[in-house]
């Protein structure tokens, strides 16, 4: 969050940078995984998740109200590199829903 990288991290580490989602902080508001193909699964405080590719043009899409639970699920498809199921679901387009 804090823009720090590691690698090869441990599910316990997944869920430690979820939780520092608790922590208000205007300047750092999100935590990321990214894959070495450059998708990125990036989840927000309130639970939105933002999937990206970091590295392409690609449109960036996002879901709301996504549990930790199913964000923690999701970075592990995208640490086994299981991209497709990821980009099965049901994304909407862009970063977030207008307001």
């Amino acid at each position: 969050r804090w823009g720090s990288d590691e690698s090869n991290t441990s599910i316990a580490r997944m869920r430690e940078v979820l939780a520092e989602l608790d922590v208000n902080d205007i300047e750092h508001q999100s935590v990321s995984l990214r894959h070495e193909s450059e998708w990125c699964l990036g989840a927000y405080p309130g639970g939105l998740l933002v999937w990206e590719n970091v590295e392409t043009d690609d449109q960036p899409r996002h879901m709301s109200d996504v549990s930790r639970k199913r964000v923690l699920e999701l970075w592990l498809m995208l640490a086994e590199g299981r991209l497709d199921e990821i980009e099965a679901e049901a994304w909407l387009p862009g970063y977030e829903d207008p307001a």
